[in-house]
């Protein structure tokens, strides 16, 4: 059986090795980083990795910064390491999409049986649905678009986007509420970064984007082609 992989990030050698060695002994294949911009490259060469240990505090690019660029693109476990317990921290991070944070010091032990907890919960989580809409195919669990057999590549939003209109197809769906839902209820952004994913999506997807329908001074709805 094929072990999963776990990035740990880190700028102490001496936490790596530690988490490390833990990790390995419970059955993981562990990859590191020193810095988050090494982070960035490993995670990029890796896409199979199936959870990240990542601390807050580093040079080049901190663990924010970090998490933010992965959480663009994908929905892989995040858990935050951080000398500082902090609970404006600790908030920051649940808004970025930390699935579980760890103050220092910490025991290896416990880290351990919380990335366990986090990857079992995963493993049981019943979405490994699969949503279809006249040829466009979405594979939730395996996060794989496909059009008339023709895998699509999707950016992480592109993908939350396409799952989203096609479970409401049909409906009128107003920016706010896409926002609310595809961005998570704490975003405040500009509705109009709407537009800009549903252009790029609809070009992707060929003559199917043009599934995607406009509604003037409203938002959008996902319906059949005529």
């Amino acid at each position: 059986m094929e072990k999963l992989k776990i990035l740990v990030v880190d700028d102490e050698s001496r936490i790596r090795k530690l988490v490390k060695d833990f990790l390995n002994k419970s059955g993981y294949e562990v990859l590191e980083a020193g810095d988050g911009v090494e982070a960035l490259e490993v995670y990029s060469r890796n896409r199979d990795i199936s959870l990240v240990i990542l601390d807050v505090m580093m040079p080049k690019m901190d663990g924010w910064d970090v998490c933010k660029e992965i959480r663009n693109e994908s929905k892989v476990p995040i858990v935050m390491l951080t000398a500082r317990a902090d609970e404006l921290d600790e908030l920051l991070g649940f808004r970025l999409g930390v699935d579980e944070y760890i103050t220092k010091p910490f025991s290896p032990k416990i880290l351990v049986a919380r990335v366990e907890a986090i990857l079992r919960r995963l493993k049981d989580s019943p979405e490994k649905d699969i949503l279809e809409a006249e040829g466009i195919s979405v594979d939730k669990a395996a996060h794989i678009v496909s059009v008339n057999g023709e895998r699509v590549d999707l950016s992480y939003k592109e993908f939350e986007l396409l799952s989203y209109f096609i479970e409401n197809k049909g409906m009128a769906l107003p920016r706010e509420k896409i926002l609310s839902h595809v961005w998570n209820y704490d975003y405040f952004g500009d509705a109009r970064t709407i537009d800009t994913h549903v252009k790029k999506l609809r070009s992707k997807l060929g003559e199917k984007g043009n599934m995607i329908k406009t509604i003037w001074g409203l938002g959008y709805k996902f319906e059949a082609l005529n």
